[in-house]
Protein backbone atom coordinates (compact mmCIF):
# COMPACT_ATOMS: atom_id res chain seq x y z
CA UNK A 1 0.00 0.00 0.00
CA UNK A 2 0.84 3.39 -0.38
CA UNK A 3 -0.01 6.89 -0.78
CA UNK A 4 -1.20 7.72 -4.17
CA UNK A 5 -1.12 11.48 -4.73
CA UNK A 6 -0.18 14.39 -3.37
CA UNK A 7 2.88 15.77 -0.84
CA UNK A 8 3.40 12.45 0.51
CA UNK A 9 3.26 10.41 -3.23
CA UNK A 10 4.63 7.18 -3.31
CA UNK A 11 5.95 6.72 0.13
CA UNK A 12 4.80 2.83 0.96
CA UNK A 13 2.60 2.43 4.51
CA UNK A 14 2.62 -0.15 6.57
CA UNK A 15 -0.42 -2.38 6.89
CA UNK A 16 -1.26 -5.08 9.70
CA UNK A 17 -1.06 -8.97 9.04
CA UNK A 18 -4.33 -10.92 8.94
CA UNK A 19 -7.98 -9.93 8.12
CA UNK A 20 -8.61 -7.27 10.91
CA UNK A 21 -8.17 -4.66 8.68
CA UNK A 22 -8.87 -4.36 4.42
CA UNK A 23 -6.25 -1.73 2.93
CA UNK A 24 -8.55 0.09 0.02
CA UNK A 25 -6.37 -0.67 -3.32
CA UNK A 26 -4.84 2.05 -5.22
CA UNK A 27 -7.30 1.93 -8.30
CA UNK A 28 -10.42 2.38 -5.69
CA UNK A 29 -8.69 4.76 -3.17
CA UNK A 30 -8.28 7.08 -6.76
CA UNK A 31 -11.58 6.88 -7.16
CA UNK A 32 -12.80 7.77 -4.18
CA UNK A 33 -10.24 10.81 -3.66
CA UNK A 34 -11.90 11.82 -7.39
CA UNK A 35 -15.11 11.99 -6.03
CA UNK A 36 -14.12 13.80 -2.96
CA UNK A 37 -11.77 16.63 -4.66
CA UNK A 38 -13.80 19.11 -3.74
CA UNK A 39 -13.67 18.46 -0.03
CA UNK A 40 -10.30 17.53 0.80
CA UNK A 41 -8.27 21.00 0.37
CA UNK A 42 -8.38 22.99 3.91
CA UNK A 43 -10.45 19.91 5.31
CA UNK A 44 -10.24 18.89 8.81
CA UNK A 45 -10.85 14.70 8.98
CA UNK A 46 -11.69 12.51 10.96
CA UNK A 47 -11.21 8.42 9.77
CA UNK A 48 -13.23 6.25 11.89
CA UNK A 49 -12.36 2.80 12.23
CA UNK A 50 -9.00 3.83 10.74
CA UNK A 51 -6.86 0.65 9.96
CA UNK A 52 -3.49 1.51 9.07
CA UNK A 53 -4.59 4.78 8.48
CA UNK A 54 -4.14 4.93 4.33
CA UNK A 55 -7.07 6.89 3.69
CA UNK A 56 -6.57 9.72 6.46
CA UNK A 57 -3.04 9.90 4.86
CA UNK A 58 -3.85 10.14 1.43
CA UNK A 59 -6.35 13.33 2.66
CA UNK A 60 -3.22 14.84 4.59
CA UNK A 61 -1.00 14.61 1.60
CA UNK A 62 -3.70 16.26 -0.96
CA UNK A 63 -4.24 19.24 1.80
CA UNK A 64 -6.61 18.45 4.47
CA UNK A 65 -5.04 20.36 7.00
CA UNK A 66 -6.19 18.53 9.89
CA UNK A 67 -6.24 14.56 10.55
CA UNK A 68 -8.17 12.67 13.22
CA UNK A 69 -7.82 8.97 13.34
CA UNK A 70 -9.91 6.80 15.79
CA UNK A 71 -8.92 3.16 15.71
CA UNK A 72 -9.67 0.62 18.50
CA UNK A 73 -7.17 -2.05 17.46
CA UNK A 74 -3.68 -1.65 19.21
CA UNK A 75 -1.80 -3.30 16.17
CA UNK A 76 -3.65 -0.59 14.04
CA UNK A 77 -3.03 1.96 16.30
CA UNK A 78 0.42 1.47 16.35
CA UNK A 79 0.34 0.99 12.52
CA UNK A 80 -0.75 4.61 11.77
CA UNK A 81 1.41 5.81 14.37
CA UNK A 82 3.97 4.83 11.92
CA UNK A 83 2.60 5.68 8.91
CA UNK A 84 1.78 9.10 10.26
CA UNK A 85 5.32 9.40 11.54
CA UNK A 86 7.05 8.10 8.04
CA UNK A 87 4.53 10.47 5.86
CA UNK A 88 5.76 13.38 8.38
CA UNK A 89 2.41 14.34 9.07
CA UNK A 90 2.57 14.19 12.91
CA UNK A 91 2.05 17.68 13.46
CA UNK A 92 -1.15 17.20 11.23
CA UNK A 93 -3.06 13.97 12.69
CA UNK A 94 -4.39 13.02 16.49
CA UNK A 95 -4.17 9.47 16.96
CA UNK A 96 -6.90 8.12 18.97
CA UNK A 97 -7.38 4.86 20.48
CA UNK A 98 -10.98 3.89 21.04
CA UNK A 99 -14.49 3.01 19.86
CA UNK A 100 -15.51 5.02 16.60
CA UNK A 101 -19.08 4.99 18.17
CA UNK A 102 -18.07 6.23 21.87
CA UNK A 103 -16.23 8.79 20.21
CA UNK A 104 -18.67 9.83 17.94
CA UNK A 105 -20.90 9.84 20.73
CA UNK A 106 -18.47 11.89 22.89
CA UNK A 107 -18.60 15.21 20.51
CA UNK A 108 -20.19 18.26 21.20
CA UNK A 109 -20.77 19.27 18.01
CA UNK A 110 -19.33 18.30 14.42
CA UNK A 111 -16.51 19.99 13.29
CA UNK A 112 -15.12 18.10 10.40
CA UNK A 113 -15.62 19.02 7.15
CA UNK A 114 -15.15 14.97 5.61
CA UNK A 115 -16.11 12.54 8.11
CA UNK A 116 -15.17 8.62 6.61
CA UNK A 117 -15.50 5.66 8.16
CA UNK A 118 -14.61 2.10 6.58
CA UNK A 119 -16.12 -0.36 10.05
CA UNK A 120 -16.18 -3.92 9.76
CA UNK A 121 -18.36 -5.02 7.12
CA UNK A 122 -22.00 -6.18 8.02
CA UNK A 123 -22.06 -5.35 11.95
CA UNK A 124 -24.32 -2.33 11.93
CA UNK A 125 -21.43 -0.38 12.85
CA UNK A 126 -22.47 2.56 10.39
CA UNK A 127 -26.14 2.77 11.47
CA UNK A 128 -24.83 3.27 14.66
CA UNK A 129 -22.39 5.95 14.03
CA UNK A 130 -25.52 7.73 11.98
CA UNK A 131 -27.56 7.28 14.76
CA UNK A 132 -25.61 9.10 16.70
CA UNK A 133 -24.95 11.93 14.13
CA UNK A 134 -28.56 12.75 12.93
CA UNK A 135 -28.47 14.31 16.62
CA UNK A 136 -25.22 16.64 16.51
CA UNK A 137 -25.27 19.77 15.20
CA UNK A 138 -23.29 19.56 11.93
CA UNK A 139 -20.10 22.38 10.35
CA UNK A 140 -22.36 23.25 6.69
CA UNK A 141 -21.62 21.11 3.96
CA UNK A 142 -20.27 18.20 6.09
CA UNK A 143 -19.27 14.94 3.64
CA UNK A 144 -19.97 11.43 5.19
CA UNK A 145 -18.63 8.73 3.44
CA UNK A 146 -19.17 4.80 4.27
CA UNK A 147 -17.15 1.86 2.58
CA UNK A 148 -19.37 -1.38 3.06
CA UNK A 149 -20.29 -4.60 1.26
CA UNK A 150 -22.66 -4.23 -1.81
CA UNK A 151 -25.56 -5.31 -0.79
CA UNK A 152 -25.74 -2.74 2.32
CA UNK A 153 -28.91 -1.17 2.24
CA UNK A 154 -28.64 2.43 3.71
CA UNK A 155 -32.45 3.57 2.67
CA UNK A 156 -32.68 4.17 6.50
CA UNK A 157 -30.31 6.76 6.49
CA UNK A 158 -32.97 9.35 4.65
CA UNK A 159 -35.36 8.38 7.49
CA UNK A 160 -32.75 9.63 9.73
CA UNK A 161 -32.12 13.26 8.05
CA UNK A 162 -29.42 11.99 6.04
CA UNK A 163 -29.62 13.08 1.57
CA UNK A 164 -27.52 10.34 0.03
CA UNK A 165 -25.65 12.37 -3.08
CA UNK A 166 -23.63 9.75 -4.50
CA UNK A 167 -22.71 6.08 -4.33
CA UNK A 168 -19.94 4.04 -6.35
CA UNK A 169 -20.18 0.62 -6.40
CA UNK A 170 -17.00 -1.64 -7.06
CA UNK A 171 -16.75 -5.34 -7.40
CA UNK A 172 -16.70 -6.47 -3.80
CA UNK A 173 -17.47 -3.35 -2.16
CA UNK A 174 -19.10 0.69 -2.20
CA UNK A 175 -18.98 3.44 -0.80
CA UNK A 176 -22.11 5.69 0.00
CA UNK A 177 -21.47 9.76 -0.03
CA UNK A 178 -23.82 11.78 2.29
CA UNK A 179 -24.72 14.89 3.89
CA UNK A 180 -26.75 15.96 6.77
CA UNK A 181 -29.99 17.56 6.00
CA UNK A 182 -30.66 20.76 7.88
Amino acid sequence: MRVIAGTARSLPLKTIEGLDTRPTTDRIKETLFNVMMGYIPESKFLDLFAGSGGIGIEALSRGATYCTFVELNPKAVSCIEDNVRFTKFTDKSNIIKADAVSYVRGLKEIDYDVIFMDPPYEKGYEKQVLNILKDKVFKEDTLIVIEAVLNEDFSYAEDMGFDIIKGKRYKTNKHIFLEKRD
